[in-house]
């Protein structure tokens, strides 16, 4: 994106291996070419729709712009454009507006406000879509409690993940690297990935629960619907109190600070009777469940079934629709989390996004793949060039502050 005063904006479009079915839809050409996932299509209508649409329009009114687009675009999941057509526009403009006003687009997004660098929740194993299915559980993440700084919970996490690189090596149970960077495990079962965890913690020194606590992405639209989930893995299955009482005995027994996607995105009974039963313990995150929707996440905290929502901008399609989102579970007193996708790029935007909207928390990846460490990076050097200035979320930024810990 150029603007008239020379300005330029650029940006790229993440995707997702694991997606709500009411998300932004990614527009991919199908057929034999890229095994159908090329997006010649989405280039085009960026090219010959959307550009003579939003040329002559002022960048800086980027909900005028993101209007334009969904109108342009007039489907629920913009599957005429393609979400992902509409988010890489709708970041590239926001970048030339900062661009053009000359600052730093975590400043040009904070406009005056508060801002503060999110705490890190970063994956260690990876499982789920992200990992072959070898595990159920999509994610298994540290967050570092009670680091003073973004480059003290990185340093923290850093020795979790050596740590437990190398008890997987002596155990055998290394298979390569999941999607997000985090180790692919071999285990046989989901409890084991657990119990790792505890021991990669306190292995690298730290008191789990105390210092370094553990977060689950469950996914649980990924193995389960209509009520009715199955762990692959160990061939069990469960109605949504099943499962629920899993995860409950999981959260009595280890040291677990926030739960994603406990049910599937169908179970909204399950979601609000989980968070009536763990709401106070624990962060419980929608996902899947809430796809970055201000309507959604309304809805959901009317009904309280969950704490907290996970902002992903490519499953909204468009900035404002993202912000929208964000408010509304600002609103609601819910944690917001600013995510990356299992797809993902060199692309920045999403930190600035997570320090210009002052939300709390970050969410993208392990400390392997360029793509996540871009991200983890691009943190460290805000935090570098605010100085003195810079305020660290750390774990305030929890929906639910976290208690005691409990014995592993």
């Amino acid at each position: 994106m150029t603007l008239a005063c020379g300005a330029a904006g650029r940006a790229i479009a993440p995707a997702g291996a694991s997606r709500g079915s009411r998300e932004a839809q990614d527009l991919r050409d199908g057929g034999q070419a890229l095994g159908g996932f090329d997006v010649k299509r989405a280039v085009a209508n960026v090219n010959h729709l959307i550009a003579p649409a939003l040329i002559g329009r002022d960048a800086t009114k980027q909900s005028a712009i993101d209007r334009a687009l969904i109108e342009l675009d007039a489907t629920p999941t913009k599957s005429r454009l393609g979400g992902n057509a509409m988010i890489a526009v709708s970041m590239a403009v926001l970048h030339a507006a900062a661009n053009a006003a000359g600052a730093p687009l975590y400043r040009y997004l904070a406009a005056g406000g508060p801002m503060r660098i999110p705490l890190p929740e970063i994956q260690i194993f990876g499982g789920g879509a992200h990992a072959g299915r070898r595990v159920d559980i999509q994610d298994f993440m540290v967050m570092a409690l009670t680091a003073a700084s973004f480059d003290e919970a990185l340093a923290m996490t850093a020795e979790v993940y050596l740590a437990a690189g190398k008890l997987m090596q002596e155990r055998g149970l290394l298979q390569g690297v999941a999607d997000e960077g985090g180790f692919w495990p071999a285990f046989t079962s989901n409890e084991e990935a657990l119990e790792m965890l505890v021991l990669a913690i306190e292995r690298s020194g730290y008191a789990a629960g105390d210092e370094i606590a553990i977060s689950l992405d469950i996914a649980a639209s990924e193995f389960g619907r209509n009520g009715r989930y199955r762990f692959g893995l160990e061939g069990r299955e469960f109605d949504s109190d099943g499962l629920a009482e899993v995860l409950s005995r999981w959260i009595e027994r280890f040291p677990i600070v926030s739960v994603e996607d406990p049910m599937a995105e169908d179970d909204a009974v399950g979601m609000a009777r989980f968070t009536a039963a763990m709401g106070q313990r624990v962060q419980i995150i929608g996902d899947d469940y809430l796809v970055t929707n201000a309507t959604l996440v309304d809805e959901a905290a009317a009904q309280r079934a969950c704490n907290a929502v996970l902002i992903k901008p490519n499953q909204a399609g468009t900035i404002t629709e993202t912000k929208a989102a964000l408010e509304a579970g600002r609103r609601a007193g819910f944690g917001t989390i600013v995510s990356a996708r299992s797809g993902e790029t060199e692309d920045v935007t999403i930190v600035h996004l997570a320090v210009g909207w002052n939300a709390g928390q970050l969410k993208v990846g392990s400390f392997a793949r360029s793509e996540r460490m871009a991200k983890w990076n691009e943190t460290l050097r805000i935090e570098e060039a605010l100085g003195g200035a810079a305020r660290f979320a750390g774990s305030a930024a929890l929906s639910v502050m976290p208690g005691v810990s409990r014995p592993a």
